[in-house]
């Protein structure tokens, strides 16, 4: 039994201009210790997904369809149910570390609070306990940076910091939303070589929302390819990667910068994503698909299984390019 089953996930806000329609439909598995990465352009909803697994939607946000963590539903759990899973079982790292650290708290006093309040530790044990997590974060003198805030560590350690508090109450699942935006590259290879050790020393399944596809393809078992609240494409990353068979996957990995490319200019993905209060009919993508049939302008492609775990949705002929 898979750890995590989305099936069917639709999320919907109400706005002025009327609703909008953010996830539409998702439906995949996520096995203990595996390691799938969300991918697509801004406004493809990624971010939504992880939201309605947390719970943490926007007031005018509403969910249909089933959230199964081990067998159990999360959508409609009383929030007291609901804040001892997301405490003890399922974690989340946020985008921006700084925004997600009390600025007027220390560090130390931030992990220590978690320990306390979730697992009923006292003071003593609750420091030990961050110290030791600081530590296997590889954030140096841990014991003396409990007592600093957070401006007073770089952007790189407060992400460290924010993997350390995800971790305190050793969740099964760990949720790391563009975990890291806005670092360097070394350290963003620090951090993702953090993530994978992590998950080895405690098993943890990790739902990795990226852009980055290098970081996907040197981290994650499968991916999830969204467009418009929609999967384009999902399977095993080495499928995905080495033999992508929907044009917008295509669009992507070409847009990669390779060592060995000769093309004095990278190829793009012309247009921009459509306005999801105002959909296109049929596929979401035909706008700005180079491969576009005339069925595609009426109708939306179902998502049809193919291969060994493989799904999309597409109208193409099953011939699968290698990018």
């Amino acid at each position: 039994m898979n750890l995590l089953d989305v099936t069917e996930l639709r999320v919907e806000f109400a706005t002025p201009e009327g609703r909008v329609v953010a996830v539409n439909d998702l439906t995949f598995g996520l096995a203990a210790g595996e390691t799938l990465g969300i991918v697509g352009e801004s406004g493809s909803g990624k971010s939504q997904t992880a939201f309605a697994i947390m719970g943490l939607l926007a007031k005018n946000g509403r969910t249909a369809g089933q959230i199964r963590y081990q067998g159990r539903e999360l959508l409609g759990l009383p929030t007291r149910e609901l804040n001892k899973i997301r405490a003890e079982d399922i974690a989340m790292i946020f985008q921006d570390p700084m925004t997600s650290l009390n600025p007027y708290m220390k560090v130390g006093e931030q992990l220590m609070e978690v320990l306390m309040l979730h697992k009923g530790m006292g003071k003593a044990g609750a420091f030990v306990e961050s110290v030791r997590m600081l530590e296997a974060v590889k954030i140096p003198e841990a014991r003396n940076r409990m007592n600093r805030y957070p401006h007073e560590f770089s952007g790189g350690m407060r992400q460290r910091v924010m993997i350390a508090m995800a971790l305190l109450c050793r969740p099964k699942l760990l949720i790391a939303d563009e975990p890291t935006t806005a670092l360097d590259v070394t350290v963003q290879a620090q951090i993702m070589s953090l993530l994978q050790e992590l998950k080895t020393e405690f098993n943890t399944a990790i739902i990795l929302i990226t852009h980055d596809l290098g970081v996907v393809a040197g981290s994650c078992d499968k991916v999830l390819v969204m467009y418009a609240g929609r999967t384009m494409e999902y399977g095993p990353v080495r499928d995905i990667f080495y033999r992508p068979s929907h044009p917008y996957t295509e669009g992507l990995l070409k847009a990669i910068p390779r060592l060995d490319g000769e093309a004095a200019e990278l190829p793009t993905i012309a247009g921009n994503p459509p306005n999801l209060l105002r959909l296109p009919p049929g596929c979401p993508f035909q706008q700005r698909c180079d491969q576009v049939q005339s069925r595609c302008r009426q109708q939306a492609p179902a998502l049809i299984p193919f291969g060994d775990g493989r799904r999309r949705a597409c109208f193409r002929e099953l011939e699968v390019s290698h990018v």
